[in-house]
């Protein structure tokens, strides 16, 4: 496969090829969305066990898109078009690679160098990090104005935003071509600089964090403090059950990274280390700050 793969319908804005570096949720949630869009699309991942899970859950996705005549193509026309691997080589040559591994900076930085190794020079490079510096990982990459952030949202079929983070040496071209490529996946971008949590992950942060210190204090039940953004403030779907849906640990790393660069303000609460000390993770444990069944 080479980045002159042939296009399916609706492809205008989305190179021919695209490589997805982790397939786990977010990173099959992203892979749906280019494939969908009629890129090829191949998901890098550690293992045999963890790319075949990852052409699991991504035919999952590709029938529940024909099933609700999201796409009129076939599943075969789709299947065609996807492909699994545990080594860099099949990405060099994709035109865009996102990479969609856990908020581990050491992992992110270790992936990201294999597949930067493998790329043509032409090729983008993005990070779906939720609150990592840009620059920071830009400055360990060989063509850093090559490379910019592209935070999606969980889960990715259902969201319709897609955070630009524009790196200092990210190229404006990169930025421009970005936001055709989100345009072209059917979600609405938004450009911001690098700066600690971005714009999403600070806000909603900071309003998560307030919503466990109310649960710790007393002042309601989960139930009713979700209900009470749901409602009051038109949230669709509340903090909590949010930090169930994303992680209970994710946002514990999250926190950490914000605390340590932006202050107490968003100090951890105990309630959230104890919880994710206990493995109550959220919905992918099946116990959060609520109860989800199998």
């Amino acid at each position: 496969m080479t980045a002159a793969a042939t296009q399916g319908p609706g492809a205008i804005g989305v190179p021919d090829y695209v490589g997805v570096a982790g397939g786990g949720r977010m990173g099959v949630g992203i892979a749906h969305a280019f494939l969908l869009a009629g890129a090829s699309v191949t998901v890098l991942e550690r293992d045999d066990a963890a790319a075949a899970q990852a052409r699991s859950e991504l035919l999952r996705a590709a029938r529940a898109s024909i099933d609700r005549e999201a796409t009129s193509e076939s599943l075969d026309a789709l299947e065609l078009r996807m492909s699994f691997t545990t080594s860099a080589d099949p990405l060099a040559g994709a035109g865009l690679v996102v990479e969609a591994v856990p908020e581990d900076l050491a992992l992110k930085l270790e992936v990201l160098a294999r597949v930067e190794a493998v790329l043509p020079g032409d090729a983008w490079l993005a990070s779906n990090t939720s609150s990592l510096s840009i620059d920071d990982i830009a400055a360990t990459l060989d063509r850093p104005e090559r490379f910019c952030g592209l935070h999606f949202f969980n889960p990715v079929p259902a969201s319709s935003l897609v955070e630009i983070v524009r790196g200092g040496r990210s190229a404006s071209e990169l930025i421009d071509a970005a936001r055709g490529w989100v345009e072209a996946i059917g979600k609405t971008p938004i450009v911001v600089k690098d700066s600690p949590g971005f714009a999403s992950s600070r806000l909603g942060v900071v309003i998560a964090l307030e919503a466990i210190r109310m649960l710790e204090d007393g002042v309601a039940t989960a139930d009713d403090i979700d209900t009470a953004m749901v409602l009051g403030y038109k949230f669709p779907v509340g903090p909590l059950h949010l930090t169930d849906l994303v992680g209970l640990d994710v946002r514990l790393g999250i926190a950490e990274y914000l605390e340590s660069t932006l202050g107490e303000r968003f100090a951890v609460p105990p309630l959230l280390r104890e919880k994710v000390a206990e493995g109550k993770l959220g919905r992918k444990s099946g116990e959060g700050f609520f109860t989800w069944p199998e």
